[in-house]
């Protein structure tokens, strides 16, 4: 007989002070990350840094995993916030895409070995760190999703400009592997970038189309 898989329920809301504790693990994670990459990331290592005990971090994040992708989550949350206060200039939504996981990228190359760490604690997740994973997921969707334009944002996209965000944020994730790992220059991934971000002109319509030919 197969074993019934109870739902995952979202957790309670974070008190203040709860909250507060949860933002110095993270920034204690992303401090440790930031000067060894993943290896750097040990959980007592952690705890000392944030001035929590062991078992405090652990009820906030089981494991190193769910711990470096909730610091993606919070290093993405930042990164909206800034493009919505400073959001890309250029005329088309697929312009505008490239610019933001351009200024994304050289973020992290300001930080590679916190990048790296994050990186391959999403590229490690199964399935028991899923809800962290979908939220970093919509997070990114929805930086992207902001780019294209105000009314995609609002009203939503197409099945078709939803799919080819999908697609992007495939070779996005795709590109840093590479680069983390020494298999693509930093060009290389601005082309890739570049070059897949055309798919949302071909699946936006333009305000003022051409007329047709005589």
């Amino acid at each position: 007989m197969a074993a019934r898989v109870n739902p995952v329920s979202a957790p309670p809301p974070l008190t203040e002070r709860q909250e507060a504790r949860r933002r110095r693990i993270l920034y204690a994670t992303a401090r440790l990350a930031g000067r060894g990459g993943f290896d750097a990331v040990q959980m007592r290592e952690v705890a000392e840094e944030a001035g929590v005990a062991l078992g405090t971090l652990y009820r906030y994040f089981p494991s190193k995993i769910h711990l470096l992708v909730a610091t993606m989550q919070d290093q993405l949350e930042h990164l909206h916030t800034t493009l919505r206060k400073r959001p890309p200039a250029s005329d088309s939504p697929a312009e505008r895409v490239a610019e933001t996981l351009l200024r994304a990228f050289r973020s992290l190359q300001r930080d590679p070995h916190l990048a790296d760490a994050m990186v391959r604690a999403l590229t490690f997740a199964d399935r028991g760190v899923s809800r962290e994973v979908d939220t970093v997921s919509r997070q990114t969707t929805a930086i992207i999703l902001d780019a294209m334009g105000r009314a995609i944002a609002q009203e939503g996209p197409t099945p078709e400009q939803l799919s080819a965000v999908r697609v992007i944020e495939h070779t996005w994730h795709a590109a840093l592997i590479t680069w983390l790992s020494g298999r693509a220059s930093i060009a290389q991934v601005k082309a890739d970038i570049e070059t897949v971000c055309r798919l949302i002109d071909l699946t936006t319509p333009t305000d003022n189309p051409l007329p047709p030919p005589d």
